[in-house]
C-alpha cells in the first residue's frame, strides 16, 4: 500500500512493529533488536571472534598507535613491551563484560540499567553513542583518502584535478569527491543485520593481513632490520622515558578498552558461552602482530623518507610502484569499512535503539549514524580545525574506564551474576534504584573522573598549566578504571541496595515474554511473570 508524501510526518508512520518477544509490554521501552537474542539469531562462533578481532586488529588506527610510540621517543624495544601489556589487559575486562553478553542475552544499552539504574544508565549510553557517531565521521574522512589513494594509482592525473570549493571549507573537489564515493560504498553494509556482518569480517581478516605482512616483507628488503627497525634507540631518559611509556601503555589501552562497555551487543549473539573464550588469545595475538608490522614499516619510512610517517597512507603516498600502491590501499579500505561499522555505527545504532525503541532499530539507527556521523558532523572541519575536539575524543577513556570498572564490579563481586533479566526493561522495577538512579554509580563517576579532568583540559589547552595532576590523564584508563572498581565496589557494600539481589539468576531462557501481539498485555501482566519467577524466597 502507497504512503502519501505528508504521511511520512505523521510519526505513527515511523513505528515499528511491535512483536510478541518483546519484553516490555509496549515499544515505548522496548523492540525486538533491544529484547534478549533469541535462539535463533545466536549464530557467532569462535571462529566468527577470532576473524572479528583480527578483522579490527588490522585498522589504521592501530598501525598509528604503534607508530606514534616511536614519533614521542620509544625504541622498538620499548614500544613492543608496551603494546603486548596493552593488549594482554585489554582482553580481560573485555572477556569479562563479553561473558555477561553471552549469558544475559541483552545489549550493552539494557545491561547497563542493572548497574546505573534505568534513567542513570541513559548517561554513558548517550555518551558512548555521540563519541561512536563522531568516530564514525573522521573514520569515514579516513577511508576517502584511501579512495583518494586508488584513484591516483589508476589515474596519477587526480592529483592534478582543480579545485572548486572555497579554501575555507577545508576540503577540495577530489577530497569530497572521494568522500563521497566512500560513504556510498560503505552505505550498503550498514544495512547488514549483526548476523549476516560476520561475514564480511571473516573476508577481511583473511585478506587485510596478508596484505599487511607484504608491507613488512617491503619494509625489511628495502630496509634491512639491521639498518631500520634494530637501530633505533630511545631519545628519552629518566622519568620522561617513563611517562612516555606509561601515555604509549595508555594510548593502546584506550584504543580498544572501550570495546569492554559495548562488547556485549556482539557476544549477545553468540552461539555458546565458550564461543567467545577465543577472544582472550586473539586480542593480543592479532593486535600485537598488527602493531609490530606498523612499527616494522614506519621504521623504514623513517630511513627511506627522513621521516616517522605514521599514517600509513601517508607513506603509500610516497610509492612509485602504482599497483602496489592501489592494492595496499584497497585493503586499508577493507578494514577501515569493517571497523567503522563494528566499532561505530553499530555502537551508535545500539545507543539510538535504546533512546528510542518505539522508532528506531538497530538498521535505522545505523542510517542515522551514516548521515549524523558522515555528514552533519563534516569530519573534514574537524579535522582541518578543532584539534581540541580531537584530543576530547582521544580522552574519552577517563569515562570509559570507570563505566567498565563500574559495571564489571557490580556483575561479578556486587551482584555474583545473579541479575534479573526482565526487571531490566521496566522503568519502576527492581534497578530503578532511587528514582531511577543508582547513586553509588553516580558518586563513583564524580570521583574518579574529576581527578582526571585538569588533565584533559591541559591536553586541549596546553596553556592552562594544572600542575603535575596532568600526569593522571596520561594513564586515564587504568586509573578511571581500577579507581571506580574499588569504590563502586566500597559503596556497595557499605550500602547495598538490597532491592536488586535476588537468589538466583533470572534469565531470558527462563522466562517466557508476554505475548503483545495476541493478548494485549499490560504491566501486570509483566508483574505477573516476575512474580513467578522473583518470589520472596528468592529475595536477599
Amino acid at each position: 500500500m502507497a504512503i502519501h508524501p505528508l504521511q511520512l510526518l505523521n510519526p505513527s508512520t515511523w513505528e515499528l512493529e511491535l512483536e510478541s518477544t518483546a519484553f516490555a509490554t509496549d515499544n515505548g521501552w522496548s523492540n525486538s533488536d533491544m529484547d534478549p537474542t533469541p535462539l535463533r539469531l545466536r549464530t557467532w562462533s569462535a571462529w566468527s571472534y577470532v576473524s572479528y578481532w583480527f578483522s579490527d586488529a588490522s585498522n589504521i588506527a592501530v598501525w598509528e598507535v604503534a607508530s606514534s610510540m616511536l614519533a614521542i621517543g620509544l625504541s622498538w624495544r620499548q614500544a613492543l613491551p608496551a603494546i603486548v601489556v596493552a593488549y594482554c589487559v585489554t582482553a580481560v575486562p573485555i572477556l569479562l563484560t563479553g561473558t555477561i553478553g553471552t549469558r544475559l542475552r541483552v545489549p550493552f544499552s539494557v545491561l547497563s540499567r542493572s548497574s546505573f539504574g534505568f534513567w542513570f544508565s541513559y548517561f554513558p549510553v548517550i555518551t558512548r553513542g555521540i563519541i561512536a557517531m563522531s568516530w564514525f565521521g573522521i573514520q569515514t574522512y579516513n577511508g576517502s583518502e584511501c579512495i583518494y589513494q586508488m584513484l591516483k594509482a589508476i589515474w596519477p592525473s587526480v592529483a592534478d584535478v582543480p579545485n572548486h570549493i572555497p579554501a575555507s571549507s577545508n576540503t577540495t573537489s577530489v577530497g569530497m569527491m572521494c568522500y563521497l564515493l566512500y560513504w556510498l560504498l560503505q552505505f550498503p553494509f550498514m544495512l547488514l543485520s549483526p548476523q549476516k556482518i560476520r561475514y564480511l569480517f571473516m573476508v577481511k581478516g583473511v585478506i587485510v593481513p596478508f596484505a599487511w605482512l607484504a608491507m613488512v616483507i617491503w619494509a625489511f628488503k628495502k630496509v634491512p632490520p639491521s639498518v631500520g627497525l634494530f637501530s633505533q634507540h630511545a631519545t628519552l631518559e629518566g622519568s620522561e622515558l617513563a611517562w612516555a611509556w606509561l601515555t604509549a601503555l595508555n594510548s593502546a589501552l584506550s584504543l580498544y578498552c572501550g570495546y569492554a562497555v559495548n562488547i556485549a551487543d556482539f557476544t549477545r549473539y553468540a552461539t555458546h558461552e565458550r564461543a567467545q573464550y577465543s577472544q582472550a588469545i586473539i586480542i593480543p595475538v592479532a593486535f600485537t602482530l598488527c602493531s609490530f608490522a606498523g612499527l616494522a614499516v614506519t621504521s623504514a619510512g623513517i630511513v627511506l623518507y627522513g621521516s616517522a610517517l605514521w599514517d600509513p597512507l601517508r607513506l603509500i603516498d610516497q610509492w612509485d610502484n602504482r599497483a602496489a600502491a592501489f592494492f595496499a590501499s584497497s585493503a586499508f579500505l577493507l578494514t577501515t569499512i569493517g571497523t567503522n561499522i563494528s566499532a561505530n555505527a553499530l555502537v551508535a545504532a545500539n545507543d539510538l535503539t535504546v533512546c528510542f525503541p518505539k522508532y528506531i532499530n538497530i538498521r535505522r539507527g545505523q542510517v542515522i549514524c551514516a548521515f549524523i556521523g558522515g555528514w552533519a558532523f563534516c569530519p573534514w572541519e574537524v579535522l582541518a580545525k578543532a584539534s581540541g575536539f580531537l584530543t576530547f575524543l582521544s580522552g574519552y577513556t577517563i569515562f570509559i574506564g570507570p563505566f567498565v570498572g563500574i559495571m564489571i564490579a557490580d556483575y561479578w563481586l556486587v551482584h555474583r551474576g545473579r541479575v534479573d533479566v526482565p526487571a531490566m526493561y521496566r522503568v519502576n522495577g527492581r534497578y530503578s534504584y532511587t528514582l531511577g538512579v543508582n547513586w553509588r554509580a553516580l558518586v563513583t563517576l564524580v570521583i574518579c573522573v574529576a581527578p582526571a579532568m585538569p588533565g584533559l583540559i591541559h591536553s586541549i589547552k596546553p596553556s592552562v598549566s594544572v600542575g603535575g595532576i596532568h600526569n593522571l590523564f596520561a594513564i586515564g584508563w587504568i586509573f578511571g578504571f581500577w579507581s571506580a572498581f574499588i569504590v563502586y565496589y566500597v559503596l556497595s557494600t557499605l550500602f547495598p541496595a538490597r532491592g536488586t539481589y535476588v537468589e538466583k539468576a533470572v534469565l531470558p531462557d527462563d522466562v517466557t515474554p508476554p505475548s503483545v501481539s495476541s493478548s494485549g498485555s499490560t504491566d501486570v501482566d509483566v508483574e505477573k511473570v516476575d512474580e513467578v519467577y522473583v518470589t520472596s524466597a528468592t529475595i536477599s
